[in-house]
């Protein structure tokens, strides 16, 4: 990453630097929606700028993850949660000159260490809803995200999970 490239937190005010991720949905987000969720408490946004553009940018929410036997077999000390915190990744983009260049990945990166190292609260898991594409399901599991259920195959979007331990191992 270029030693002029940065992470901001959007803020209310924040002025946007263009960005096209060549998805509607996540552009719209991005550039008429992400205030909004702000201002009303709903998720926080991330961009990653140069001088000139917004390379990609991140929202993330609260979430929780349902107890099921696979997520409890990860769990060591067998506490009887019936849900467990996380962290959910509500949209993620990456403007169309820059994908598949590794910066997907780092965003990834960043939002684990986020959650693992200077979190305020305990957060034991990202979980995203992502498209049901295959591109972009692959992308996801190469980033060690898993499926939560085979039940939302057939969905728009699927449900996956990340355990922040993974992360922690590293």
């Amino acid at each position: 990453m270029p030693s002029s490239n940065r992470f901001i937190r959007l803020k209310l005010k924040s002025n946007l630097k263009p960005f096209d991720c060549g998805e509607d949905d996540l552009n719209d987000f991005f550039i008429n929606q992400s205030k909004l969720h702000m201002k009303y408490l709903l998720a926080v946004t991330y961009a990653l700028e140069s001088d000139n553009e917004t390379i990609a940018f991140y929202s993330v929410l609260n979430d929780r993850i349902e107890r099921t036997r696979r997520i409890s077999k990860r769990l060591p000390d067998k506490k009887r949660y019936s849900t467990f915190p996380a962290v959910k990744i509500g949209r993620l983009g990456v403007h169309k000159d820059y994908q598949r260049q590794g910066y997907g990945t780092l965003l990834f990166d960043y939002i684990k260490d986020s959650f693992t190292y200077n979190n305020k609260t305990g957060c034991r898991f990202i979980t995203v809803d992502a498209y049901n594409k295959p591109a972009g399901l692959k992308f996801y599991e190469k980033n060690g995200f898993t499926f939560i259920s085979q039940k939302d195959r057939g969905e728009e979007t699927r449900l996956l999970y990340y355990d922040l331990m993974d992360f922690v191992k590293q």
